[in-house]
């Protein structure tokens, strides 16, 4: 959910944050979060004018990593994919990403992190801010010792920084939803509206358990915060005389999305954003919308699963439940990501024209079984194994054709152990 030229509205007003419509190839995915150009003839055409998406097989991945401190691995893959707008072939992909493990020479740290690029410079923000999240976070002494203060001086920092840079982020800036994993607790935090949703074992599924709130004027909190800050809060139809201005209830964002509440100046149809919060947007900074993060602190258990993180692509047509449980239907965390990438895409193509930049990380936490484990031996904290393999075959009788065949793509075999104890019930802390 971006702005006004985003997800729901046309082109009505002028430019704002995620007004700028996507190209359609999947970005390279890399560990570094660098988006791959390249694409069928430049823009996803097989040249008779229809789309195929284009995923470039040597960018599959699959990475493990150990936590030797409570003795347990993550495993964990990245898919992001560029979005379709058919008029405009040439917008490269806005997402970025950033997955760093043993972070200050820690074993025991890791980092993930989904950043949603909005606006004209949209790209140059997201990347701008990955960058420099990580650098900040690991040139932080007090990271291990108090980490959501760490969070916290990161974001503020980076937004400073990117305003004070040579990118205009007047009408433009990125959302961010990060997850650092510190030996058995992970910290998210979050700005936007991407989301971070965790997976918690009942009997032979599971039940999604969301690590961030979308910070969006669906929220009551949040719409009243950006009031007191001056905003003007109202649907595209209410601005344009077609709905009543005075009724303040847009019912909520699963159901009532495709005419969502915007941020306005009081005197002007800017800057139209649909999210609250957000790293650079320095014209709707004037009017509420913070790059202060909110941060959730969980204790992980062996009914921890695993954990999903992505950009709104995702979730505008898939609700929390949805992602989990396409993910329990795979063993290994590429072709979960492969097959979310490809249904998400279906659904934006059913619903709209279009489709929005998608990225994905998935990490599922393996063989974790309690606090009391010693550690591992001999590791260091580095990716373990790193594999490239054939197209899997593991696709659901059940799936789609389409999204069988954009699956079948994209899906990589790779063997591993699925072993998940179940022992204590999972905690959470929220800040």
């Amino acid at each position: 959910m971006g702005c006004i030229h985003g997800k729901c509205c046309s082109s009505r007003y002028p430019a704002s944050s995620n007004a700028d419509p996507a190209e359609v190839n999947r970005g390279d995915i890399e560990l570094n979060g660098t988006n791959n150009q390249n694409g069928n003839n430049g823009n996803g055409s097989n040249g008779n004018g229809n789309y195929q998406p284009s995923i470039l097989a040597e960018s599959k991945t699959y990475e493990i990593v150990n936590v030797p401190s409570h003795n347990f691995h993550l495993e964990y893959s990245v898919v992001t994919q560029r979005g379709y707008y058919p008029d405009y072939p040439d917008k490269e992909n806005q997402d970025s990403y950033v997955v760093k493990t043993g972070i200050q020479g820690n074993p025991n740290l890791h980092f993930f992190g989904v950043f949603d690029g909005h606006g004209q410079l949209g790209t140059q923000c997201s990347n701008f801010v990955k960058k420099r999240l990580i650098e900040i976070l690991e040139n932080d002494t007090m990271l291990t010792e108090d980490p959501v203060k760490a969070y916290n001086s990161a974001f503020m920092t980076a937004n400073t920084e990117l305003h004070e840079s040579e990118i205009d982020d007047s009408m433009s800036g990125t959302t961010a939803i990060t997850v650092l994993v510190s030996g058995d607790t992970v910290y998210v935090a979050n700005v936007g509206d991407s989301r971070a949703v965790i997976a918690v074992k009942d009997g032979s599924g599971a039940i999604a358990e969301d690590l961030s709130s979308d910070q969006t004027p669906f929220r009551k909190d949040e719409c009243e915060r950006v009031k007191m800050c001056g905003a003007r809060v109202l649907s595209a139809d209410q601005v344009e005389g077609l709905k009543d201005p005075d009724v303040q209830n847009w019912g909520d964002e699963e159901s009532d999305g495709g005419d969502p509440p915007r941020l306005w100046v009081q005197d002007g149809l800017y800057p139209g954003t649909a999210f609250t919060r957000s790293l650079g947007d320095s014209i709707a900074e004037k009017i509420g919308v913070i790059a202060v993060p909110e941060v959730k602190i969980v204790q992980l258990t062996p009914d921890h699963l695993f954990f999903v993180i992505a950009s709104d692509g995702v979730f505008e047509f898939l609700s929390s439940q949805a992602v989990t449980d396409m993910v329990m239907k795979y063993s290994d965390t590429w072709d979960a990501c492969a097959s979310i990438t490809g249904e998400s895409y279906k659904i934006w193509l059913e619903n709209e024209n279009r489709t929005d930049d998608i990225t994905i990380i998935i990490v599922h936490i393996r063989d974790l079984r309690n606090s009391q484990c010693k550690p591992i031996d001999g590791t260091n904290g580095e990716s373990l194994k790193s594999a490239s393999q054939e197209m899997g075959k593991r696709i659901p009788d059940s799936m789609d054709p389409e999204v069988e065949a954009f699956a079948r793509s994209v899906l990589t075999e790779i063997k591993h152990a699925t072993t998940i104890p179940s022992l204590a019930q999972p905690t959470s802390v929220i800040l």
